[in-house]
């Protein structure tokens, strides 16, 4: 069984391979434009809903409903950073 720490390091692992991503882009191209805001604040979306699914995957028994709730969350996330991206649903989070 892997222990806190290795999950803990594994979903940190993961949000910083994830936000390599644009900052990678960044020296490439200037199509992508991040301020250390997004970074942050994507970091924070990343890291809390790996957190989120730790602890439904902690705390709730049933395999089933293990997947379909951290699939809300993961769709939450996707949705949450469409909006900040683009503003799809034209709220103020977005600038709109």
């Amino acid at each position: 069984m892997i222990t806190i720490n290795k999950r803990l390091t594994a979903i940190l692992g993961v949000a910083a391979v994830i936000l390599l991503i644009p900052f990678v882009a960044m020296q490439f191209t200037t199509e992508v434009n991040w301020s250390i805001a997004d970074f942050v604040i994507a970091g924070a979306l990343l890291f809390s809903t790996g957190l989120c699914c730790e602890w439904v995957i902690r705390s709730v028994k049933s395999t089933r409903s293990r997947f379909i709730i951290c699939g809300l969350i993961l769709l939450a996330l996707l949705l949450i950073w469409a909006e900040l991206a683009v503003g799809i649903f034209g709220s103020p989070l977005a600038g709109s």
